[in-house]
């Protein structure tokens, strides 16, 4: 009788443990399909028991929904079981299905969500960048013209150019950007969408900020200049002062052009231009911010205030070799308190 207690002590535990599955998504966003374009979703499982696993079913919740899933799996193994949509219904889909299995007492659920379009934009040919075999139709992200309290998006559309799947990322982010991937897989040969949301409320400063997030095929992915996308973001001065019958004090710019060109260097390592900037309004005109959104320039204000009737200069020289390297199009901010001219942006032809 001892010998069978102790038997059945150490039965306990292992009955116990025996079998445990785990899921590293139970919930996969799929994104948008076409209609009557069924879309799958492919969750990945494990058997961490010590047991051999048997699946009795996978049902889903309606009959639109098709399953795909192995009947024995060995302990420890790893294993997939397919959630396929129909999409015979225009709107958002939300489909779940219950595992059942000896694995555990009650039903485990899984769940694919997302979107189903009328018609499915193709994007087929239009991807210009690739980071290896993960191709982009953005290689930058530009937010010009945003206030404060505003929340603009920008959508990159990316493909999958390569044999396996891929788990796209947006690393580095900065505190007031935000990034949505769908669908959270990506499988080859087919496209998906990366939102990227700007929080102007976390911007301290108006004028340009500038930054670089990275794009990984894989979570972990490491950094580098290959897999960088420039950000830049143009927030704009509050011009309440000079609304209605206070705009005829105003400061008023008069610049003698907004367009460089620096496509011919004739052989020298540098080449320099001159912007002349006016006040022809009824107050003093000032320049609060000058910023560059590439490297290869380098410019000098004369004045950063500027009486009404007065000039000043902007000198701008060109570096031959730098710009040459520039992957963004060059060209210069200013941030000025003139409401109608709050931003003015010289371009740079090279």
């Amino acid at each position: 009788m001892k010998h069978l207690y102790v038997f059945l002590l150490l039965l306990l535990p292992l009955s116990a443990s025996a079998q445990r599955i785990t899921i590293d998504k139970p919930t996969i966003e799929c994104g948008r399909t076409g209609y009557m374009q069924p879309v799958t979703a492919t969750f990945e499982l494990r058997n961490r028991g010590h047991r051999r696993l048997y699946i009795e079913s996978v049902k889903p919740d309606c009959g639109c929904t098709g399953v795909s899933f192995p009947k024995e799996v060995g302990a420890g193994d790893k294993f997939t079981i397919q959630l396929t949509y129909d999409a015979r219904q225009l709107g958002r889909f939300h489909k779940m299905a219950a595992i059942k299995s000896n694995g555990s007492k009650d039903p485990i659920y899984i769940t694919m969500k997302g979107l189903v379009v009328a018609e499915l934009e193709d994007y087929t040919g239009n991807y210009a960048y690739k980071m290896e075999d993960l191709l982009l139709d953005k290689q930058e992200l530009e937010f010009d013209d945003v206030n404060k309290g505003d929340a603009p998006v920008q959508e990159i559309h990316i493909m999958n150019d390569g044999a396996d799947p891929m788990t796209p990322t947006v690393m580095h982010l900065p505190s007031y950007l935000s990034a949505e991937v769908t669908p959270e897989q990506l499988l080859p040969g087919k496209t998906g969408t990366i939102k990227v949301t700007l929080d102007t409320e976390k911007l301290r400063d108006y004028g340009l900020t500038q930054t670089t997030v990275y794009i990984g095929r894989q979570l972990g992915e490491k950094v580098s200049e290959d897999n960088s996308m420039g950000v830049s973001v143009v927030l704009l001065p509050d011009m309440k002062q000079f609304e209605s019958s206070n705009k005829a004090l105003a400061p008023k710019l008069q610049i003698s052009t907004t367009d460089i060109d620096f496509t011919n260097f004739e052989g020298k390592s540098k080449k320099s231009a001159e912007v002349i900037l006016q006040n022809t309004g009824q107050s003093l005109l000032r320049i609060s911010s000058m910023q560059l959104f590439t490297r290869g320039l380098k410019v000098t204000l004369d004045q950063r205030e500027i009486q009404p009737g007065q000039s000043t200069k902007i000198k701008i020289t060109g570096i031959a070799d730098e710009l040459k390297k520039v992957r963004s199009r060059p060209r210069i901010l200013m941030i000025t308190n003139d409401p109608d001219h709050a931003k003015v942006v010289i371009n740079i032809k090279k």
